[in-house]
């Protein structure tokens, strides 16, 4: 419930803590063996359901998180929920629009299902008598949860970290009842080096004296030294050496405890600190279990190849990498994104720039709020809503002379990759017009998510790094409008869109064109043309060339041009092309090519 404290600011949105309960009458299988007789899932709700209950979106809490994702639980809460700069009216996640379930994952200690709960064959807490449990028993118990509320399809399903790894699995095990899946600093497993950290901090726990084989609760304090230890050395990997050589440096304090070891260096003092915090907060059978879960996920293994696990899955993808993540490399959210795109899935890439490491996607918001909101916003093609565009929003409908030459080189139904793809204009129109889907690649994040507002499938990343993540021939054409020039290794980008592509399209500026060598001749100065408006300390052109230029390289790369449209500039330039000297009267150019068989 919303509820306001003036007219002009709102006041903190109340939220309440729910119980499901459930109790199957065969039981709760677990996927690695063995049965839950009972079922309790703490869950949280924020906005409202619509009536045929389509706006539904489910977040996937990380490791040690709870259902309590946003607002206020009581005027004794020190801090909102745990994502609440994300959730909430206006917000990344817009209640206003959206209706948000959040939820303790099985396995908890905040009110879901765990080993802290009692087991109802012996009114004690389970404690080692636990199942293991995994991920995909986690999304199984979710699935629960929606189907009470009366949900069958969810509108997207949100996870970060471990979250992330939830999402994924909801596309698999359920791929026909998620819509959008939006996997934040996560991936299709662990590595080895995340899987050896978590494995020292299980081994803190388990040879902590106090843990008693995971029976503490009854008659025994809990392992607090070892869940404290688990938790600096889980800590470590939540950040990066940008952010603590920022934050600490080799900074000391005084007061040390050196007969014990102590440095007194700030770090030091910050990790016992987390440490401390943690375990009044946390169950370390619990810790244990989670961990457990996510070490295990391994979509590859367990459904013979990621190719397998997400064949038949219906949702829209986003995949949002943080570059000082350690912990989930950007390596590996390109490696799950190539399998998706050569599924010919509709999946976009995102790489956001933060010095703050794995948790930059709770710590800093504003670059992941805009990504998350562009994926969600999916504009309705009307006569009616085109008319009531924007005016910059809607001149990027309108057909351009050189936008037609390239539409008219692709052949309706294909699948494209529009490089140096800007706002996602072209592949929009393409797909409206003539069914064509496609992919974009850009640089630039304000482009990347106006290509999600499109509901244009983009990937974030330089072209002159390769297309590495796209196959052999994925795509029927290649587009480069007004890119070649922009590219710095234009040579590499025209072998790589031929290799992903068995045809390409590349419109250019053609800058041996009559008006720009009269200009050079008669002013000395770089030309400003319609088709080059920029000045020369201001252009995004790198290599300059002109149509000799093009067809050139082409000879010498085995490059076939197929088709060559020249456009003029001026009745001078006309007559010149009319005269046949095409690299004198063209000011544009837009070629249709393929590799030499």
């Amino acid at each position: 419930m919303y509820t306001m404290t003036s007219s002009s600011q709102p006041a903190k949105l109340w939220v309440k803590t729910q119980t499901f309960h459930t109790s199957p009458p065969q039981g709760f299988d677990l996927v690695l063996g063995g049965k839950l007789k009972q079922l309790e899932v703490a869950y949280e709700t924020y906005g409202t359901l619509n009536h045929d209950k389509s706006n539904a979106i489910l977040i996937c809490s990380p490791l040690t998180t709870d259902a309590h994702a946003a607002g206020w639980n009581s005027e004794e809460d020190k801090k909102p929920g745990w994502w609440d700069e994300m959730i909430g009216p206006s917000k990344a996640i817009d209640t206003n629009r959206y209706f948000v379930i959040a939820q303790n994952m099985l396995g908890g200690c905040k009110g879901t299902t765990g080993p802290a709960s009692i087991n109802p064959d012996t009114g004690k807490p389970y404690g080692s008598s636990f199942l293991k449990i995994t991920v995909e028993d986690m999304v199984h118990v979710q699935r629960l949860l929606v189907e009470h509320l009366g949900i069958d399809v969810l509108e997207a399903v949100v996870g970060g970290s471990m979250g992330g790894m939830q999402a994924l699995q909801w596309s698999v095990s359920y791929p026909d009842k998620v819509r959008k899946c939006m996997c934040i600093a996560a991936a299709a497993s662990l590595s080895a080096q995340a899987l050896g950290f978590e494995i020292i901090g299980r081994k803190a726990i388990v040879n902590d004296p106090d843990y008693r084989e995971g029976d503490y609760y009854v008659n025994g304090s809990p392992p607090e030294k070892g869940l404290a230890y688990a938790r600096m050395i889980g800590h470590l990997t939540y950040l990066s050496a940008i952010s603590m050589r920022q934050k600490f440096g080799r900074n000391q304090r005084p007061n040390t405890d050196r007969e014990h070891f102590e440095t007194g260096f700030e770090v030091e003092s910050y990790l016992n600190h987390q440490g401390e915090q943690f375990v009044q907060r946390f169950d370390a059978n619990s810790y244990l279990h989670i961990t457990y879960a996510m070490d295990t996920f391994d979509l590859a293994s367990r459904y013979g190849s990621l190719e397998n696990a997400f064949r038949d899955s219906q949702a829209e993808f986003l995949l949002v990498g943080l570059s000082s993540d350690w912990l989930f490399p950007t390596e590996q959210t390109h490696e799950l994104a190539k399998v998706l795109l050569n599924l010919k899935k509709v999946a976009s890439v995102a790489e956001l720039d933060s010095p703050y490491g794995h948790d930059a996607f709770l710590l800093e918001v504003e670059h992941l709020s805009r990504v998350l909101q562009g994926f969600l916003e999916k504009p309705t093609y009307s006569a009616k809503a085109a008319a009531t565009l924007h005016p910059s929003e809607k001149s990027v409908l309108d057909s351009t002379r050189d936008l037609d030459a390239l539409a008219g080189f692709i052949k309706p139904g294909s699948h494209i990759l529009d490089v140096g793809c800007g706002d996602g204009a072209f592949i929009d129109r393409m797909f409206h017009q003539s069914k064509v889907t496609g992919v974009g690649i850009d640089f630039d994040l304000s482009h990347v998510v106006d290509c999600l507002r499109k509901n244009v499938p983009v990937v974030q990343g330089d072209v002159d790094h390769g297309l590495s993540l796209f196959g052999d021939q994925v795509f029927d054409y290649a587009v480069l409008n007004r890119t070649l020039q922009e590219v710095k290794r234009p040579r590499l980008v025209l072998r790589e869109v031929l290799r992903v592509a068995r045809k390409a399209v590349v419109a250019f500026p053609n800058f041996g064109h009559i008006g720009n060598r009269l200009s050079l001749t008669f002013t000395g100065a770089m030309p400003i043309t319609k088709a080059l408006p920029h000045s020369w300390h201001d252009t995004p052109n790198i290599h300059l060339f002109s149509l000799n230029d093009f067809q050139e390289l082409c000879a010498r790369e085995n490059i076939v041009i197929e088709e060559l449209i020249c456009f003029p500039g001026s009745l001078p330039s006309r007559l010149i092309l009319a005269a046949g000297f095409k690299n004198a009267g063209a000011e544009f150019v837009v070629a249709k090519i393929s590799r030499k068989r």
